[in-house]
């Protein structure tokens, strides 16, 4: 039988604990966690390499005496080597897409899968899922934990779940049309994919029952989610999660939009300095280091999440006490230095959503003819503020050089581009081409 929330917009009465309570909690788990990752070589060996025993855990602060986990780690120990129980007692695996290289390989037990449907439940009606409405999932089903953990979670409320997958816009707008979806799961670049489809088709967006959007996998900005909601007229949620601590799940909005509400019972977050490795003050921009705390098949500690954001407490306005997150800003990995100056990809959205005319499509083209790197950016107009004019092209240009300067510091040359030229993703967005090591031979 569905779990049905005991008072609007709050799933379980979990989410309501005192800031005392949620670490009482966790200690107990973090203490059990250490134990079950003894079973795993890697922490085995680190614990033993720094003399550390449950027992050397006193408080939930005394986590950082514990060893940091990388991605590296988990594709040095591909594909089970952080397993901590029987391959009998798995009952799903997911993991990363591998674009990179191999994929980190995550696996999950029967109680794993419980959990996660759950904490997924838990940010669906956070946001505003009901019982009774139909939500249409246009993640991809595969490795990729985004599709089956939404689905899971949305059924767990006791809603329907129209699995349209990723892709196929024309189809998804006919079965959002025809199913009367209540909600979208989606990339938030997707949806506005979608969103602009349907406005090209001439659709009046009160021909569809849609209200709400359910987006993570990507950073995206304010800015975007104010495009989205001015051109199909609903609400937007966001989310947040990965694959190797458990994925979508860890963090998400409640309605009143003050930040992603982390799962301190399941999970326990820092937010470091990536170079320093030493935490930093709340309200300051660090990487997000999280630890999983109820995982049984794989528990995580103190996985590197590369994802740079901001922390914040207090109680919200929902009534929970939870620490929040600000969106994701980057990865420290795809931090992009400049002359020096250290930007991601979101300012320079930030700053072509500021302008009348600019559609919120870019690529940032990174190119190295010589020995010194060279940038620029190409951004799409906005179809229905396109001009005959050079002159009004010219001063559009000009704006949005100086907007991106006003946001990042440096003077970037922007190249403007016909709508609907660049390409769409039904995942996640390519924002950054780099061309700097590619070698062409001209003998």
């Amino acid at each position: 039988m569905p779990h049905y929330p005991y008072k609007p917009f709050i799933w379980d009465k979990s989410e309501t604990l005192s800031r005392d309570e949620i670490r009482a909690i966790q200690f107990v788990r973090l203490r059990e966690t250490i134990r079950r990752c003894s079973a795993i070589p890697f922490y085995r060996k680190k614990f033993d390499e720094m003399e550390l025993r449950p027992e050397s855990i006193r408080s939930v602060d005394d986590i950082v005496k514990l060893p940091l986990t990388t991605k590296s780690d988990l594709r040095d120990n591909y594909p089970l080597g952080f397993l901590a129980v029987p391959r009998e007692d798995v009952v799903r695996y997911h993991g990363s897409t591998g674009t990179t290289g191999k994929p980190t390989i995550i696996a999950y037990t029967r109680s794993d899968l419980e959990l996660w449907s759950n904490l997924c439940a838990r940010f669906l009606v956070a946001g505003g899922l009901k019982s009774h409405h139909t939500v249409q999932v246009a993640f991809g089903y595969g490795l990729f934990t985004g599709g089956f953990g939404l689905h899971y979670g949305i059924e767990r409320v006791g809603a329907a779940v129209v699995p349209a997958a990723a892709g196929n816009t024309k189809r998804q707008i006919m079965l959002l049309k025809d199913m009367q979806a209540d909600a979208l799961v989606c990339t938030p670049s997707y949806a506005l994919t979608i969103a602009e489809a349907i406005k090209a088709e001439n659709i009046d967006p009160s021909e569809l029952s849609l209200k709400l959007a359910f987006l993570g996998a990507e950073p995206w900005t304010e800015q975007m989610r104010e495009t989205l909601e001015s051109t199909i007229d609903i609400k937007s949620v966001n989310n947040y999660g990965l694959s190797e601590v458990m994925g979508p799940g860890v963090s998400g909005e409640c309605y009143a939009r003050s930040g992603m509400h982390f799962q301190e019972d399941h999970f326990i977050v820092e937010c470091i300095n990536p170079h320093t490795l030493q935490p930093v003050p709340e309200g300051q921009q660090g990487e997000l280091v999280i630890s999983s705390i109820s995982r049984e098949a794989m528990p995580m500690l103190r996985y590197r999440t590369r994802d740079i954001a901001v922390i914040y407490s207090g109680r919200c306005e929902c009534g929970r006490e939870t620490l929040r997150m600000g969106r994701v800003i980057g990865r420290s990995d795809d931090m992009l230095i400049i002359r020096g100056v250290n930007i991601f990809p979101s300012q320079i959205e930030e700053a072509l959503l500021s302008i009348e005319g600019a559609a919120p499509h870019y690529q940032i083209i990174l190119e190295r003819p010589k020995t010194l790197d060279e940038v620029r950016v190409r951004v799409e107009l906005d179809r229905n503020l396109l001009s005959d004019k050079m002159i009004d092209m010219i001063q559009l240009k000009s704006r949005i050089e100086e907007a991106i300067h006003q946001i990042t510091g440096l003077h970037l040359p922007v190249e403007l581009l016909p709508p609907m030229t660049l390409e769409r993703y039904e995942g996640k967005a390519k924002r950054v081409i780099d061309n700097r090591n590619i070698v062409t031979n001209n003998l």
